[in-house]
């Protein structure tokens, strides 16, 4: 037979008292004051719906009359108004039980505060992860807190926490146990969720603040994004009591690894601090890398997201940006020349075709007055007289391609309308004295049929 072991012992002496408490609690509910209680209780409950069911109409009527209030009001009434029958049985179930405390023995309302304390801890608490917009992790808080306030006001937190204490695993000369392993869980989660709202907070104001450029914008978002959650880390690794001696060595030892084994990673992240503190590029630049064409959308930790005028969207890696050739269209300024290269017939007056053709770029939208075309000749070539148009745009993100394309067809237009041509290459054959050519000939001779 085996021997039982100091821990199981403990486990089973806390599990024997709560078996004990439950049965006592159960037989509780059996004397008739306990069990009128219960009946209050799910009275109050369906008169908090029905109060609900009639007040959900006028309420949400009267929220949406509420046109001119900031949007964070209105959220909070949409939350109230999604909770009206947990409010309406908070406030009725808080309300009979002081009354019954006024003109009874207080033994005689004990499960009906209990019953209120609980609906109130939950109405709380549902609020109030309300601000934790990842679901998942809402869901865990939720039901966490809810349950530690529920053990809390039973009366059976200390036990709970003898069960978790003696479920521990040793490393060395360090114990982890559950309890310390939830007390973590719990502080590094309130933590990042306060952690999160400051950057959202902090990164909404530093957008709005016209004087910081955009490409300053971003590093400023990521610095404070990397100490708020930083600091929550390792604050709540601390006040969860977890000594950060071995987890200095342990990261010191994982960084030497990870050096090696993530060289590009790191690459990545110096470039896109690199790119964020030169200003070379900042969100909604026009830049051409390569064959892409297109406008930055975001600067990530790792990538930059460029969007072309097809819809693709490239992640291109800070590095190339860093160690390539890129064209930024509007670096500087967003003044672009553009050239479109065309020809004519040699019969046609080459101080008309100039005068035309500018006159015809400058009608074209897009095209600046200020900074107006030229036109210049460039070369006698085979079949026509070679010209380059020059015109001047603000205004890239715009696109390229378009532009160009209507300002060739007001070319075409105008030339159309003055009866210039635009000349296609042309072949002479000469037949020399002597040759004949055949103009029928037999299957299989090679003569032309």
């Amino acid at each position: 037979m085996i021997p039982e072991t100091e821990t199981f012992q403990q486990f089973q002496a806390i599990a024997l008292d709560l078996l004990a408490q439950a049965q006592l609690f159960l037989a509780a509910l059996l004397r008739p004051w306990n069990a009128y209680q219960v009946g209050i209780a799910l009275a109050l409950f369906a008169l908090a719906h029905g109060l609900a069911a009639l007040a959900r109409p006028r309420a949400h009527d009267w929220i949406r009359g509420r046109e001119g209030w900031p949007k964070w009001r209105i959220r909070v009434l949409v939350l109230l108004h999604r909770r009206l029958r947990m409010i309406f049985f908070v406030a009725l179930a808080w309300l009979v039980v002081w009354t019954m405390r006024e003109f009874t023995w207080p033994s005689r309302s004990y499960i009906l505060s209990i019953v209120a304390s609980l609906a109130t801890a939950w109405l709380f608490i549902a609020v109030a992860t309300r601000l934790i917009t990842n679901p998942i992790l809402q869901s865990v808080v939720r039901y966490g807190a809810w349950t530690w306030v529920t053990l809390s006001i039973v009366g059976l937190t200390d036990e709970t926490r003898e069960v978790l204490e003696n479920v521990s695993l040793s490393l060395g000369e360090t114990r982890l146990t559950a309890w310390l392993a939830v007390q973590a869980a719990i502080t590094l989660t309130l933590l990042i969720a306060v952690a999160r709202f400051l950057a959202m907070t902090s990164a909404a104001r530093i957008r709005r603040n016209d004087a910081i450029s955009p490409s300053m914008q971003v590093l400023a978002v990521k610095v404070l994004q990397m100490l708020f959650y930083g600091g929550a880390f390792f604050l709540g690794l601390r006040l969860a009591g977890v000594d950060l001696t071995g987890l200095a060595v342990l990261s010191g030892a994982i960084g030497v690894g990870l050096g090696f084994g993530l060289q590009k990673v790191v690459s990545n992240l110096v470039s896109g601090i690199i790119i964020l503190l030169d200003k070379s590029i900042k969100p909604g630049d026009v830049i051409s890398l390569g064959d892409t064409f297109g406008w930055i959308n975001a600067l990530g930790a790792r990538y930059v997201s460029i969007t072309t005028r097809d819809g693709k969207e490239y992640l291109i890696p800070n590095e190339d940006l860093i160690t390539g050739q890129v064209v930024n269209w509007s670096h500087s300024n967003d003044f672009v020349r553009l050239d479109i290269f065309f020809g004519t017939a040699y019969a046609d007056d080459p101080h008309l075709v100039r005068r035309i053709a500018v006159e015809a770029a400058a009608r074209t939208g897009r095209v600046l007055a200020d900074r107006p075309p030229v036109c210049h000749i460039v070369g006698f070539g085979d079949s026509s007289v070679d010209y380059i148009l020059r015109f001047w745009i603000r205004d890239p993100a715009g696109g390229l391609t378009n532009i160009r394309g209507n300002v060739y067809l007001a070319l075409w237009d105008a030339f159309k309308d003055h009866g210039i041509s635009i000349p296609f290459p042309q072949r002479e054959v000469r037949v020399l004295e002597g040759a004949t050519l055949p103009t029928r000939g037999a299957p299989g001779t090679g003569a032309l049929p």
